[in-house]
């Protein structure tokens, strides 16, 4: 098979260049004056599309106080926050793509489309719309920072890993690899459990085995797409695989943009962080809905040398595994003092907040192969969007 590094060329080396001193100099926006913030995320042409002027003349008015204010400026913060969900927003659409292409609804028939059809009939449409979705959001929030003057996200040169090898799937590169996963399934426990994260519960994996060793969650070539009609253990695996990563991806969406909300300063864009926050819950509770139709099986990959073992959750499990328990049970929140309550969890600092949810993206190797640049880059990012601050309106 193909090696999944650098599949594909950088468009240049200055490209690479300009993000590599972006990854470098992007440091907490909270410590940065205005114009050395904005300085330093334009030197990223690679990461960063070129924008309207950052400010106009006309952008600006004397304020009452003497101190000049800018015209729907936003702050350094709330920018930082926005152009990460930005980059996940391209990273999900990226892999949502995949899926998409294999999977989605109008993909070819085979034996992996008919396994994700055991999880769920309409699965097929499900994750046609899930990566509509995630287009929608990526496409939203950039053409958002372009309304404020601010620089758009753009990380098209950095689709480089290799595609799947089955002959129908465009041969283009890719931000993602879903064919090295350590797939997280404790988010399963999690919502089961009447603990939360945010106080330091820990959770077991639902399927141990595929947190354990590489698996793949796309066929990689025409011999693991499978007969639609009587799909193998192999390739029924494959599509498990890919209903509990489908889960794993969706849950952090919704703990990310909820632990973010709490640092903006614009209501406006609250506004923005709760609405896609929204449709990224109703993502993970679609997805839970249908990782435990899983049937039973083991099954031996000889290429990621791994074994991945699937068990009955529908029947004879305790709580913390049962299938049909997709509400979240009420846990502790905001003080052990107050009555349990039903919530998303984590909403914490130091979970999902963008550094836990990029290096979840790490752990589970969706981003094996990549390339340093983009790992500094995107880790960069991160770490102003965390270091974002609520700040006092006027």
């Amino acid at each position: 098979m193909q090696s999944d590094t650098h599949y594909f060329q950088h468009k240049s080396a200055k490209e690479v260049t300009g993000s590599s001193q972006l990854a470098a100099q992007v440091s907490a926006p909270n410590r940065l004056a205005r114009r050395t913030f904005l300085k330093n995320v334009g030197l990223g042409a690679a990461l960063l599309a070129p924008g309207a002027a950052l400010l106009s003349s006309s952008a600006k008015v004397l304020a009452k106080n003497g101190n000049e204010k800018e015209k729907n400026a936003l702050t350094r913060g709330d920018v930082a926050i926005l152009q990460l969900l930005a980059a996940a927003e391209l990273i999900e659409t990226d892999l949502w793509k995949q899926y998409n292409e294999l999977g989605g609804v109008n993909a070819p028939d085979s034996g992996y489309k008919a396994g994700l059809v055991i999880l769920d009939g309409d699965q097929p449409q499900y994750i046609a719309d899930n990566t509509d979705d995630e287009i929608s959001h990526a496409a939203f929030l950039n053409a958002y920072l372009k309304s404020k003057g601010e620089q758009e996200v753009d990380l098209s040169h950095f689709a480089t890993l290799a595609p799947s090898q089955v002959s129908f799937v465009p041969q283009t590169g890719r931000l993602t690899n879903l064919k090295q996963l350590s797939v997280d399934t404790s988010w399963w426990t999690r919502y089961r459990s009447t603990t939360n994260p945010d106080f330091g519960a820990t959770f077991a994996n639902a399927v141990p085995s595929l947190h354990i060793g590489q698996h793949t969650a796309i066929p990689r070539n025409n011999n693991e797409l499978g007969d639609p009609n009587n799909p193998s253990d192999h390739v029924k695996a494959i599509a498990f695989s890919a209903g509990f990563h489908f889960g794993f991806i969706e849950q952090g969406g919704t703990s990310l943009y909820a632990t973010l909300a709490q640092k903006v300063t614009s209501l406006e864009i609250l506004r923005i962080l709760i609405s896609i926050g929204g449709s990224e819950i109703m993502h993970f509770q679609t997805w839970q809905d249908k990782a435990g139709n899983a049937t039973p099986l083991t099954d031996f990959d000889p290429i990621n040398n791994s074994r991945v073992t699937f068990k009955d959750l529908t029947t004879g499990q305790p709580e913390k595994l049962q299938a049909n328990l997709i509400m979240p049970e009420p846990c502790e929140f905001i003080s052990p003092d107050l009555p349990p309550c039903a919530i998303i969890r984590p909403t914490g600092p130091g979970q999902l907040d963008a550094r836990g949810a990029i290096n979840s993206f790490i752990e589970d190797g969706l981003f094996r192969g990549q390339s340093s640049q983009f790992m500094q880059l995107i880790t960069s990012l991160a770490r102003a969007a965390d270091a974002a601050e609520r700040e006092n309106g006027d």
